[in-house]
């Protein structure tokens, strides 16, 4: 009989011990560590890089709209080109630069206003300006604006 209370009183305590670090687990708070997002830009990210992936972005919308036939909307305020602070604003501020901002945003409203029919040529354009800016002021978005480019 004395085994048997023993048997007994060592599975009452394995089963409180087991119990109590189960309890501990559900009540100990995990911490997350807050996603950190690594910038894209080895420069940084400026106030010009993060709107043009926003430019990026809405061109591949925009891309899909000519190619369905669809009006061409335009969300962003582009004009932020001219005046957003760039990664190395002494390019920003040269008249080359605002020589290529004014035709992008030419190409833009060209865009806006092209009827169905003439609304891929708008586009092209529009790519094509955006390409010949970064190939003379900032080649590496080269690769990702090509993305951009109508199928042929």
């Amino acid at each position: 009989m004395r085994k048997g209370l023993q048997l007994i009183t060592i599975l009452v305590m394995s089963f409180m011990v087991l119990h109590a670090c189960t309890d501990a687990a559900k009540n100990t708070i995990v911490e997350e560590k807050p996603v950190v997002k690594k910038s894209l830009n080895p420069n940084g990210d400026s106030e010009l890089a993060l709107l043009m992936r926003k430019m990026f972005a809405e061109a591949k919308r925009m891309k899909k709209q000519v190619q369905n036939g669809e009006e061409v909307t335009v969300l962003l305020d582009h004009e932020k080109i001219l005046s957003a602070h760039a990664t190395e604003p002494k390019k920003a501020a040269s008249a080359e630069y605002k020589t290529w901002g004014a035709a992008y945003l030419a190409g833009i409203e060209t865009l806006k206003n092209a009827t169905p029919e003439t609304a891929e040529t708008a586009y092209k354009s529009l790519v094509q300006s955006c390409m010949n800016c970064h190939k003379a002021l900032c080649p590496g978005p080269v690769v990702k604006i090509k993305k951009l480019k109508m199928p042929a």
